[in-house]
């Protein structure tokens, strides 16, 4: 089976070559790009396009995917489909170093104040995966985190070596995050950057703020595709705040479809069947800490956020 996505090439992408372009809207490899180029599944403006020819804003992409696929996880590489599974987290790929796992909703990184459900490293001990023993002792091996209503692609480190190699990346901005987010209405311009410190909210536990004296909070989007009610986005993390997306989405007025903590609209959200944000980690690339390889690791959408968007497209 395959899964065609039409969309309109974003004013963000104008002259970039068709496997870069591509790689940022889908969150794939370049290689991946490459195989369906090579393969004639992606057409530009009904054309068969190459891997390096060039976008122009405004045409039209059609691109034929295949059905994600289980990967062996032998070797860092693209990886796209789970290796083990536990309770619904899917592990990519392990090694001695790292281990990366595709995140359920519902579940936290690690364990913390007041919170009694499951957890990555709680899921990870299940399949008998030992972490890094750095880091405070309720999140050790812990590098970033997803917020519990978030799916998708985390990496957690299994050696000493890894924890500080991959904290330096995340601090020094050199890893590769990429998250799709569904938008309610259409953000303007369709390409942009919203620069806006973010705290915690002044008067309401449990939830951020777009607040003067904030720390710095930068957010760059594309839309890749636009429906009647919401757009669909391709986020790069500058900065990593926690709920960061879902706070910049709604200071400028169109928070993630489903959030109602950030003033989604309740009826769209009950209209899709969602009871969270349609916010996705979508893909993640970084050196591979024991030899400087660049990896990447993308997960496909869960079935809900799946469906949801079926619903729009509809």
């Amino acid at each position: 089976m395959t899964d065609t996505r039409r969309l309109p090439v974003p004013d963000g992408l104008d002259g970039m070559r068709v496997d870069a372009g591509l790689s940022r809207l889908l969150g794939l490899s370049r290689t991946v790009v490459a195989a369906l180029t090579e393969s004639g599944r992606v057409e530009l403006d009904g054309r068969a396009a190459g891997k390096s020819d060039r976008l122009a804003a405004g045409s039209w992409l059609e691109v034929q995917l295949p059905e994600p696929a289980v990967d062996s996880g032998t070797a860092p590489g693209s990886i796209t489909g789970p290796v083990e599974v536990v309770a619904g987290l899917s592990v990519l790929y392990a090694d001695a170093d790292i281990v990366v796992v595709d995140k359920p909703v519902g579940v936290a990184a690690h364990a913390s104040p007041g919170w009694t459900g499951p957890t990555v490293l709680g899921g990870l001990a299940a399949l008998g995966h030992r972490v890094a023993t750095s880091g405070a002792a309720e999140r050790q091996g812990i590098v970033h985190r997803l917020d519990v209503g978030t799916t998708g692609v985390m990496v957690v480190a299994t050696s000493e070596h890894a924890y500080t190699a991959l904290k330096r990346a995340f601090k020094q901005r050199s890893v590769d995050k990429r998250y799709h987010a569904v938008a309610q209405g259409h953000p303007d311009p369709s390409t942009g950057t919203i620069d806006a410190p973010i705290d915690r909210h002044p008067r309401h536990d449990h939830r951020f703020a777009v607040v003067a004296g904030g720390r710095p909070s930068i957010t760059h989007y594309d839309t890749i595709e636009a429906f009647r009610a919401a757009s669909l986005l391709d986020i790069r993390l500058e900065t990593g705040r926690t709920h960061q997306i879902r706070v910049h989405l709604s200071a400028v007025r169109h928070p993630c479809v489903g959030d109602l903590t950030y003033g989604a609209d309740p009826t769209l959200a009950r209209r899709l069947g969602l009871t969270r944000q349609w916010l996705h980690a979508r893909s993640l690339g970084f050196a591979h800490p024991a030899d400087g390889r660049w990896v990447e690791f993308t997960s496909p959408y869960p079935d809900d956020l799946d469906r949801a968007l079926r619903l729009l497209r509809d």
